[in-house]
């Protein structure tokens, strides 16, 4: 058993780097075609096992998440174009997030307002959670909003007033909503881990461009120039899908 120190700290991606390079270049150089295996241990080997399980399942869980709110919002709403407008601008969100957490905790941009300094990286398994728990606070928004755009639509109103009626009724509750669970979340900054700081960042930026850019500004624009679109589903769908009764 041989025992090597790195000069990087054991969480970091040198550190990770060293641990495949001897599990994949000079373990196999050292045993040559002969039956030894070379096995690899320690904190920095299993954060690059783990690191790259993460990075492999993120497509899936991705697209798992946005596919089954794609479906619950196509038959709750009877449409195609708005739940595939939700989850690209839902998206958009969290892509944002992403760039924020880069650039504050990999990148070292303003850490010492945060009170830490940055290790040079995201931890592995917050992307993923950060994705999900988005998503599901987002469509909450979501649903809150189109609710009330259909209930004004099928009282006979136009498509158009039906987009204002329904930010004229949520948008105060939508942007009061968003600021309590943003200082709630900023309020984790004060956490000395480093992972709850990237997780209560990224979703507080992430909220904060929900709430005010996609569904106070970009959602309601696209669906005034959508109009009657919004509500597009094809007959064969529209015939098999289940009527959902508020």
């Amino acid at each position: 058993m041989v025992t090597v120190y790195p000069k990087s700290n054991e969480d970091t991606t040198a550190a990770q780097d060293l641990a495949g390079r001897i599990a994949d270049i000079y373990g196999p150089a050292a045993v040559g075609t002969g039956p030894e295996h070379i096995y690899v241990g320690g904190a920095a080997s299993a954060n690059r096992d783990f690191t790259a399980a993460v990075s492999g399942r993120l497509p899936l869980v991705i697209g798992l998440v946005m596919f089954l709110t794609f479906i619950v919002l196509m038959v709750l709403f009877r449409s195609l174009v708005l739940p595939a407008k939700a989850v690209v601008m839902t998206l958009l969100s969290v892509l944002a997030s992403y760039g924020v957490m880069v650039a504050v905790f990999q990148w070292g941009w303003a850490d010492s307002l945060l009170g830490f300094h940055h290790l040079g990286h995201i931890t592995n398994w917050v992307p993923p959670f950060l994705f999900s728990i988005l998503f599901g606070l987002s469509m909450d928004y979501e649903v809150f909003l189109l609710s009330r755009v259909r209930e004004y639509r099928e009282r006979g109103g136009s498509d158009a007033d039906a987009v204002a009626f329904g930010l004229a009724r949520t948008g105060r509750i939508i942007s009061t909503a968003a600021l309590l669970m943003i200082i709630v979340f900023l309020s984790f900054l004060t956490n000395r881990l480093i992972p709850l700081k990237e997780l209560s960042l990224g979703l507080a930026v992430a909220i904060f461009i929900d709430a005010t850019l996609v569904r106070l500004l970009l959602v309601p624009a696209f669906m005034r120039l959508a109009g009657k679109w919004n509500w597009w589903l094809p007959g064969p769908l529209e015939r098999i899908i289940p009527v959902i009764e508020e």
